[in-house]
């Protein structure tokens, strides 16, 4: 590919509760990253609260990209295009990001570029490893997602798996709250886990019978309420870190599985996480081993990139722009959309 040199980008993601804005140059260096997390905001809630995320985007989004812009020492009119997030997530967040992109766009006479949260979350890689190109299997797991994915080229993907119910993320949140740990779900679990036994439950990992790489959480979710539930029921205690290691294990045991499955069908040596669940410690020491045990290179982004950030999705842009993709400022925000291949 011919890479055009100096191109910065100013990302912009708003898909959920984090307000994020960041400065990319070349696609791969990181000029700046600015996270503001609405974490704290939607604890006592339990979960995201979308009228409350869109709020506070709109209180947040300006000073975010001032801050972004102040950190990698430019002006706004400095930048060579604007992309930003327009789905999938939560569709008001989704339009606070895009209506300050478009704005931008249009005041600036700067190309707008649409980008795939997903296409993001997987883009992370390579902010991480400058060497790293396609093609690549990357498992992307989040709150909001769990797909297998097959990286053909830069903005060229195949789904081989995806959930059919629960994402990863959504089951571990909802068993955090179950055994009293609180939100967001995923850090508490994996770090109750580490003093647990991760075999104390047999809790269910499910496989499909047509050989399909794709998940399904939703039976082990069940299944990890009814033992509390019976437990409960009989007035007998159980530890939390032993069902939270073994809810965790089986919940990771099937992401290795069918991610190493979906590198051995394709025959592609290197495999990818993505995603906040890929911050996950088991899930990263898992398949570290299981990638080195089948002869395959192995990538993850650090925490900070594997969260939802806008470093990413300038990384993602950069990508489109130098392939001539840039969206028009009719450009309209789309929750459910699906991940597609060029």
């Amino acid at each position: 590919m011919y890479v055009l040199e100096d191109i910065i980008i100013l990302g912009i993601e708003t898909s959920c509760d984090e307000t994020s804005a960041a400065v990319v140059k070349n696609g791969r260096h990181i000029m700046s990253n600015i996270i503001s997390s609405q974490i704290d905001l939607h604890k006592k809630y339990g979960g995201v609260v979308p009228e409350i995320a869109s709020r506070k985007h709109v209180e947040l989004i300006l000073p975010v990209i001032n801050q972004a812009l102040e950190e990698a020492g430019i002006k706004a009119d400095q930048v060579d295009a604007i992309g930003v997030t327009y789905g999938p997530g939560l569709v008001g967040a989704l339009l606070v990001g895009l209506s300050a992109a478009k704005g931008l766009a249009y005041a600036l006479d700067k190309p707008l570029i649409g980008v795939h949260h997903i296409e993001g979350h997987i883009s992370a890689n390579y902010l991480e490893y400058k060497e790293l190109e396609p093609p690549f299997i990357c498992l992307v797991v989040s709150g909001g997602h769990s797909e297998i994915v097959h990286v053909k080229d830069y903005g060229s993907f195949e789904t081989l798996g995806q959930t059919r119910d629960d994402a990863a993320g959504e089951a571990f949140d909802k068993i955090a709250r179950a055994l009293g740990l609180g939100y967001p779900g995923g850090p508490l679990i994996d770090k109750a886990a580490r003093s647990g036994n991760s075999r104390a439950v047999n809790f269910p990992r499910v496989h499909f019978n047509d050989g399909s790489l794709d998940f399904s959480f939703s039976g082990l979710k069940t299944a990890v309420l009814n033992y509390l539930n019976t437990l409960e029921q009989k007035n007998e205690k159980f530890s939390v870190e032993d069902v939270s290691a073994s809810f965790q294990q089986a919940v990771i045991d099937i992401l290795v599985e069918n991610t190493i499955k979906a590198a051995k069908s394709t025959g592609i040596k290197k495999i990818a996480l993505a995603g906040g669940v890929a911050a996950n410690s088991l899930l990263r020491a898992q398949m570290k081993a299981a990638a080195n045990e089948n002869g395959l290179n192995m990538f993850y982004p650090s925490p900070v990139l594997c969260t939802d950030n806008a470093a990413m999705i300038a990384c993602a842009a950069y990508y489109e722009f130098i392939r001539g993709n840039v969206s028009d400022l009719a450009l309209n925000a789309v929750p459910g959309l699906r991940l597609g291949g060029n």
